[in-house]
């Protein structure tokens, strides 16, 4: 049973920061790729950041370019996104996920597996 497991979310006024976590558990991550997607009200789920499962391959949406930036820890499992200068437009529900191969990918239905997501909201 793989788990991951997303904290770090909250409310933070435009221009502040915030730092999310994705902790995997339940099967070795070596060789996978992880990112992390978002979803506002009323959206679909949007591609955010990518990491390669050696951490030194990046993707970034273009929204988030020069704000955002993900790492991974493999000793620990996991995946981390710093977000600077925050939007208004970046308020919405935050999710990790792996994906089986070692690319960062950018298409949700790349990834194999899913947390329950971190609820991000950003007042102006």
């Amino acid at each position: 049973q793989v788990q991951l497991v997303e904290s770090g979310g909250g409310l933070v006024q435009a221009g502040g920061s915030l730092r999310l976590s994705c902790a995997a558990s339940g099967r070795t991550f070596s060789n996978s790729a992880m990112g992390w997607f978002r979803q506002a009200p009323g959206k679909e789920r949007e591609f955010v950041a990518a990491v390669s499962w050696t951490g030194y391959i990046t993707n970034y949406a273009d929204s988030v370019k020069g704000r955002f930036t993900i790492s991974r820890d493999n000793a620990k499992n996991t995946v981390y996104l710093q977000m600077n200068r925050l939007k208004p437009e970046d308020t919405a529900l935050y999710y990790c996920a792996v994906r089986r191969g070692g690319s960062p990918g950018t298409e949700v239905r790349e990834y194999d597996y899913w947390g329950q997501g971190t609820q991000v909201t950003v007042s102006s």
